[in-house]
């Protein structure tokens, strides 16, 4: 039975090649490969195939196989690790399994980083030959630590890092291009993501990118700072969910819907990163913010953005609503950000306290969560016979008087922004959310 020896190979050529790999390929009657790969045996005595249209070529192996003779010694050639990534996958579905041999070659993957000094074995690989970037960009938004790209003539450098400055990520990443690995010209380069976009690079290339751990003491020019909408980059986040804040264009729509006004009293549960207790701030100088979060972690990062943007009228809170609230001064605006599994007793306390003309909002991500705010807005909202102006106004129009009873709308959100995919533009979405506001009438 002819076996087909599946050759992987460096761009050192020949030399790449194991003695015994070498004289495998040396005495093949048939020897598959690119121009490039044929090419490092120009003085080869079998006969050679250029692999154009890998269909034609498969064909022609087939027929190969067919008329062999106990002499006939098939060698295909290829790039790295054919296994990975290569064309090892195609012959085991177009070929019988039992016919292929396969001698891997150091993949360009474990090349590049061998040369950046870095383990990989977390690594998430992406082949973005003959693919699409998009499979990137949940790869990003989850801020994974290491990441490998391949690339190709349409997905490069260039588009990689286009695509990765529009996503507008809380991450930041070292951007390294690793060029004809293994060969004469090699090249490898650690650039800044701007960088990338004024430079050409070798067509043989693989991209990595390594999340850097953000700097607590990263200093901000805040007079370059937008008024409100601050860049989801601004924030320092956390190190194992890079993603997870509000992000800026549902923060634009909460602090409208807030309706803040000076010298206000506001309450910030589940407040995360602090992200949307730091606009309001920024927004209403004069105005108290307490930004209440149940992890340790997220109250030390409130306290970091606060002191690298500045901010003096936040105050950290450390606990669990709606225990931790009990001490805490009347709130003017009420925003639930999260409730750790206690929405319905955070809504009935807050019910108590609000004050007179208050703002009751909340972000709401899961079916599960909206029906329990329905519920219990529902129980709350006046009788529908006794509903008329003074119950569906908003905002509030009657003053100084506390009523018993709630009404509320819903704003359900859901947006893509655009982003470059290699030539093409594409829009990307963000995961919906729903927000409802209340108030007393």
């Amino acid at each position: 039975m002819t076996p087909i020896n599946v050759v992987g190979i460096g761009l050192d050529g020949a030399a790449s090649l194991t003695d015994q790999v070498k004289e495998l390929v040396e005495r093949a009657t048939l020897l598959v490969g690119s121009q490039r790969h044929l090419g490092y045996f120009p003085n080869h005595p079998g006969s050679q195939l250029v692999l154009g249209n890998f269909t034609d070529a498969i064909e022609l192996i087939r027929k190969q196989l067919d008329s062999a003779d106990h002499d006939t010694l098939i060698v295909v050639l290829v790039s790295g690790d054919p296994l990975f990534f290569g064309l090892g996958r195609l012959l085991l579905s177009q070929l019988p399994p039992s016919r292929l041999r396969f001698h891997p070659h150091v993949s360009a993957i474990q090349l590049a980083f061998s040369r950046i000094k870095v383990a990989w074995q977390d690594a998430k690989v992406i082949s973005a030959h003959g693919r699409s970037l998009e499979q990137l960009i949940p790869v990003l938004k989850q801020g994974v630590e290491k990441i490998a790209v391949l690339t190709d003539g349409t997905n490069t450098p260039e588009a990689i890092a286009k695509l990765l400055l529009a996503l507008d990520l809380p991450s930041c990443y070292q951007f390294w291009v690793c060029e004809n690995l293994g060969g004469m010209d090699e090249r490898v380069q650690c650039l800044g993501v701007e960088a990338v976009l004024n430079q050409t690079f070798a067509p043989l290339n693989v991209v990595v990118l390594l999340r850097q751990a953000e700097s607590v003491d990263q200093s901000l020019d805040t007079e370059s700072l937008p008024i409100l909408g601050l860049p989801d980059q601004t924030f320092t986040s956390f190190s194992d969910r890079p993603g997870l804040m509000t992000k800026r264009e549902i923060r634009l729509l909460l602090l409208g819907e807030l309706a803040l006004k000076p010298g206000q009293t506001v309450w910030d549960i589940g407040a995360g990163t602090g992200s949307v207790s730091i606009e309001i701030a920024r927004l209403s100088k004069t105005s108290q913010v307490f930004a209440i979060e149940k992890t340790a972690m997220g109250s030390a990062l409130i306290e970091q953005n606060c002191q690298r943007l500045g901010i003096t009228n936040v105050t950290s809170i450390h606990g669990s609503a709606p225990d931790i609230l009990k001490d805490l001064p009347t709130p003017n605006r009420i925003f639930i950000g999260g409730s750790g599994g206690n929405l319905q007793s955070i809504l009935d306390y807050c019910d108590t306290r609000l004050d007179l003309d208050g703002i009751l909002l909340l972000a709401l991500a899961t079916v599960e969560h909206i029906n329990t705010a329905y519920s219990w807005f529902e129980s709350k909202r006046f009788p529908p016979s006794e509903r008329g102006i003074r119950a569906n106004s908003f905002p509030p129009l009657l003053r100084g008087v506390r009523g018993d009873h709630w009404n509320y709308q819903w704003l359900q959100v859901q947006l893509s922004k655009s982003v470059p995919v290699g030539k093409l533009t594409r829009f990307n979405p963000l995961n919906p959310i729903t927000i409802l506001t209340a108030w007393k009438c």
